[in-house]
């Protein structure tokens, strides 16, 4: 059995490549990495069409890596439906993101998208993100996740889940709680400049949380847990059908 890796930070972050020492040296798993060549935060599940994409194979002595000129979403469905379907992959885990992943920032995360990818290939799938300012090393993180991981998919149930890491532990072990989606939003402030003739413009964000209450995921964070949040691909709203 493979595990499939994939993030939205690119391939030379170093996040994914601890995930994958862990998942392989502490855990045993076969594992292959599918990862954008540039950075792609933002591109939440969103797949290229009309467009030519290159891809490159990555030197590595135990673990098959590949580079793709794409989205996160794009590498993992190439390397499901061609470079590796004849390869026995049991699931998708995306990150580990250097930065959370939290409330309705899911829905522009590309971390959350490429885990989504895998769920929607009806294999188990896991977005793993820590904050950025976390105290947490890379190494740390992945060394749990992976723990993490292994249990949830010995159960042998079909899962997405969204975990996130806080700054720091509020004991002295990692500790995991189960939440809900906080409400998320950002005061922007858009920037406009003119070089060359040309104007564009930057966006600047500072986060505004709206629903942080206890049984969120920002609320577990923020007091030192490790959040859980079990995802889904069906946005219907169910109430309004009658």
């Amino acid at each position: 059995m493979k595990i499939l890796l994939t993030n939205d930070d690119g391939i030379d972050n170093t996040g994914i490549w601890a995930m994958a020492r862990a998942l392989y040296e502490q855990q045993n798993f076969d594992v292959a990495i599918a990862a954008p060549i540039r950075q792609q935060s933002g591109m939440a599940h969103a797949f290229t069409v009309h467009k030519k994409i290159e891809y490159w194979r990555v030197k590595h002595p135990k673990i098959e890596a590949w580079t793709i000129d794409g989205t996160p979403t794009d590498c993992v469905k190439f390397y499901l439906e061609d470079l590796g379907k004849d390869e026995n992959i049991c699931a998708v885990i995306s990150g580990i993101n250097d930065g959370a992943n939290l409330a309705t920032d899911v829905l522009y995360s590309g971390t959350v998208g490429g885990a989504l990818e895998g769920y929607l290939h009806d294999i188990p799938a896991l977005a793993v993100s820590r904050d950025i300012h976390s105290d947490l090393s890379f190494d740390e993180v992945a060394k749990v996740a992976a723990k993490y991981f292994t249990d949830e998919f010995e159960r042998g149930e079909i899962f997405f889940n969204n975990i996130n890491f806080p700054i720091k532990y509020r004991t002295d072990k990692p500790e995991f709680k189960f939440s809900r989606l906080g409400k998320r939003d950002y005061k922007n402030a858009f920037v406009r400049k003119t070089e060359n003739g040309r104007t564009f413009f930057e966006i600047h964000g500072e986060i505004y949380d709206i629903d942080k209450r206890e049984g969120t995921d920002i609320f577990a964070v923020e007091n030192g847990y490790i959040s859980v949040t079990p995802l889904h691909f069906d946005v219907t709203h169910h109430e309004k059908i009658s």
